[in-house]
């Protein structure tokens, strides 16, 4: 099994001095994915200079303006000093209002002066980060030579056109139309086949990619063109993280992969390229490293993506390709480990695993047995419990287990069940009481025993209590069950 690493950023300074601005960006980078991941949002990213501090300085735009109009050589100087001027808001609408600064600026980025396009490129890249959506548009006139440049430059080049492309793109409808008309698909296309082995340009074309696909409209404009590319097969072959680089890349590629999923209802060619079988292949290597106590930080992040997207794809593979696409049994087992991994510190991707799980349970015999044989039921019972939603899911994958076999009912019941529903029956949750009573009708109908033995736990006193339930449903349930059986 591989080795969890920390998720590795971008721009790794050996500078002791700026190691606490380091430390920072960081934080604030693995911030703007929690965000992501807990509320689905797009969001800018900004690569720092590598070579200057924290402190971007008091700078005149308009002065360094004039100045990159009539001087040489010092041009650089110049346009480095205006990247920093950029980072100040005000400064940007500043530079904006000037005649000709857009112009100015796409003219030095597409001169023959190497050091020049590096310094523009951070002018325009310090721009995209704006926090007005109007500098997006403005930054048009440099959109087909950001694009352009994908398929060469310097590392850091590449990098800083991706992330302005990224930044930009959702901040305008008009913007992204113009770079879907310019070709922005096949250039991040070629971009990550052309960069495969280098994975911070591969991080940022995920990021890039990302953003368009939480775009306006990107199911109907954006996630068809991906498809028809070679985008999702890169994709996929990035999933598995690098054990010296760690799991940044992985991250980006498997949101994008999640929101291809959330495009359409039909998966068939993402299923068709191993989506599911490379997603659930990883979700059984994070489930097994964080059994085996293996919790470093940022490894939920790429858990999550993973989840939905097995959890999507899922609702499209046909039940007899299940277990050769979702894997063997050791998906139910990496499952339940990461459950009970995420129960009191993500409670959120808790329920989300527990919403994988409650899909193949519903789809497949084989892995509600696999969780029969394997003794993780009992597990899953002890959850019950737990609220934000967990127990409820909890229930639901015990009643698709119960609801495939009688067998099965007869294997719940030694597991405990009959003894935790008698507790869920007498919870304030509505949902929990009835999907409680749904679970118990199977069980008692299975076979007189587990009825007898219900009865033997006081089920009928249960029963009757229920049946003052304010709920109409609740009491029709309880009332039909006491008549089953002769319960009465």
């Amino acid at each position: 099994m591989w080795r969890l690493n920390k998720v590795r950023h971008k721009a790794g300074r050996q500078n002791d001095s700026l190691e606490e601005f380091k430390l920072r960006r960081r934080e604030h980078e693995r911030a703007l994915r929690q965000a992501r991941r807990d509320r689905q949002l797009v969001s800018k990213r900004l690569l720092l200079n590598e070579e200057d501090d924290t402190a971007s300085g008091e700078q005149d735009v308009v002065g360094l303006l004039r100045k990159l109009q009539h001087s040489g050589p010092e041009k650089e100087v110049h346009l480095r000093a205006l990247s920093k001027a950029l980072r100040d808001p005000s400064a940007q609408l500043t530079f904006l209002k000037q005649e000709n600064s857009m112009h100015l600026l796409v003219g030095l980025f597409t001169g023959s002066n190497a050091q020049c396009r590096l310094q523009a490129v951070r002018c325009l890249h310090e721009l995209s980060h704006s926090p007005h959506t109007s500098v997006a548009s403005a930054c048009l006139p440099a959109t087909p030579y950001l694009l352009t440049y994908l398929s060469g430059q310097s590392t850091k080049f590449t990098e800083l056109c991706l992330y302005t492309l990224g930044n930009i793109c959702p901040d305008s409808e008009v913007v992204k139309e113009k770079l879907l008309a310019q070709g922005i698909i096949p250039a991040l296309a070629n971009c990550i086949e052309n960069q495969r082995h280098n994975l911070a340009v591969v991080e940022a074309v995920g990021f890039t990619l990302s953003q368009l696909l939480q775009t306006k409209d990107a199911s109907e404009k954006v996630a068809p063109m991906v498809l028809a590319s070679s985008l999702p097969s890169h994709l996929l072959s990035v999933l598995t993280p690098d054990p010296d680089f760690g799991l940044a890349p992985a991250i980006e590629c498997a949101w994008c992969l999640h929101y291809l999923t959330c495009s359409f209802g039909d998966h068939r060619e993402l299923l068709a390229q191993g989506a599911l079988s490379q997603c659930s292949s990883l979700l059984v290597s994070l489930g097994g490293a964080v059994a085996e106590g293996n919790k470093d930080q940022g490894v939920e992040l790429l858990v999550c993506p993973l989840l939905r997207c097995v959890g999507n794809l899922l609702s499209s593979c046909p039940v007899e390709d299940l277990g050769p696409q979702a894997g063997d049994v050791h998906l139910v087992v990496a499952l339940c480990a990461l459950v009970q991994a995420y129960l009191h510190t993500q409670p959120a991707l808790a329920r989300e695993t527990a919403w994988v799980l409650n899909n193949l349970t519903a789809h497949s015999t084989d892995f509600c047995s696999a969780l029969l044989s394997r003794n993780l039921v009992p597990g899953l019972i002890r959850l019950l419990p737990f609220s934000h939603g967990i127990n409820t899911m909890i229930l639901r994958i015990l009643a698709n287990i119960a609801h495939k076999k009688k067998e099965f009912c007869m294997l719940l019941a030694q597991a405990g069940l009959l003894s935790a529903l008698c507790g869920t029956l007498k919870m304030a949750d509505q949902e929990m009481v009835t999907l409680s009573l749904d679970v118990l009708f199977m069980m008692v109908v299975s076979s007189p025993q587990v009825a007898e033995e219900f009865v033997g736990q006081g089920g009928l006193s249960l029963l009757e209590a229920v049946q003052y339930n304010s709920e109409g449903d609740i009491r029709r349930r309880a009332t039909y069950l006491l008549k089953l059986h002769s319960l009465t």
